[in-house]
């Protein structure tokens, strides 16, 4: 037997509540996609699709110019790890930049922020004198230190003697790369610096207070209390190191411009004179995208590795 359920009109002030509820959904949708939606956009257009169209001209022979685009599937591949002896010697060279980069990037700004932690009358000074290499863009900072190699080292070697400035800083392999990376060094540690300085301003005193009332040295403050307390802060400034030292390019090309002899030619310039110089835009990109998948297996092992180190302390 079926039993009906009587229900009665709605009333008008439940209807007013559920047409006020639908509008503040749609308002808030609206307000969402309003802010969202421009960077979403952008994103979509600038980031995605050109990836995904480099994908695709990765398994094609493309020159960059014809519009005759000829699919050959993994054959770029296939020559990248068989017979392009390039491309191997600039990906040893931009991994050992990297390491001997994130290292040296990472010590002085940690360094610095120690220094510019400390109550210091010049510290605000000194924090705009460490960080302004970092606004001057890569071209010109590499020109303005190809100068200092070549004309300003020799000038102060020849009138003082000393062989470290008679060195042919910019013409040898060995001292070419170690200038790069203190060029690099010298315009990212100011950056570094001011994440370690956020970090380290968020310490609670009262506990580095403590230990110094119970004996507890300097160095034991800094090992066992400050450092196991701002290692998000490394997380951060080691992946932005890792990242930014893997895809050197406008430093590299205006110190050295790959030599002597590529013997400092990083991935990326590598890239660009397959794709640009040699008219060969399926292999560049090809390139490109072992190159990506290189650096997201190494910037994800990092940050897999310090998150851990995090929990742990």
């Amino acid at each position: 037997m079926e039993t009906k359920i009587k229900t009665g009109p709605v009333r008008p002030e439940m209807q007013l509540k559920a047409a006020a509820r639908k509008r503040r959904r749609y308002k808030s949708v609206f307000t969402y996609a309003a802010f969202v939606g421009p960077a979403m956009l952008f994103f979509l257009v600038i980031q995605i699709v050109p990836f995904l169209m480099g994908l695709y001209y990765s398994f094609t022979s493309w020159n960059g110019v014809s519009s005759a685009v000829q699919w050959v599937g993994f054959e770029n591949y296939t020559k990248i790890f068989t017979n392009d002896t390039a491309f191997y010697e600039s990906f040893k060279f931009t991994t050992k930049f990297m390491l001997a980069a994130v290292v040296i990037s990472n010590l002085l700004g940690f360094c610095f922020a120690l220094l510019l932690n400390a109550a210091l009358k010049t510290r605000n000074i000194l924090r705009t004198v460490f960080f302004i290499p970092n606004v001057i863009g890569g071209l010109l900072l590499g020109f303005i230190w190809q100068f200092i190699f070549v004309k300003g080292f020799a000038s102060v070697g020849n009138l003082t003697g000393i062989e470290f400035f008679k060195m042919p800083w910019l013409g040898d392999e060995t001292t070419a790369f170690w200038g790069i990376v203190i060029v690099f060094a010298w315009q990212i540690s100011g950056y570094m610096m001011v994440i370690y300085v956020a970090a380290l301003q968020g310490v609670d005193t009262s506990l580095l207070e403590a230990a110094k009332i119970d004996g507890a040295s300097g160095w034991a403050m800094l090992t066992k209390i400050i450092i196991p307390l701002i290692l998000p802060a490394f997380t951060i400034c080691f992946f932005l190191t890792i990242s930014m030292a893997f895809k050197i390019f406008d430093l590299n090309i205006s110190l050295t411009g790959g030599g002597p002899f590529n013997s400092t030619q990083s991935v990326a310039i590598n890239i660009y004179q397959e794709a640009f110089q040699n008219n060969r835009y399926g292999l560049g990109t090809a390139k490109s995208i072992l190159f990506f998948l290189v650096v997201a297996i190494f910037t994800t092992a990092q940050v897999m590795i310090t998150k851990k180190k995090e929990v742990e302390a």
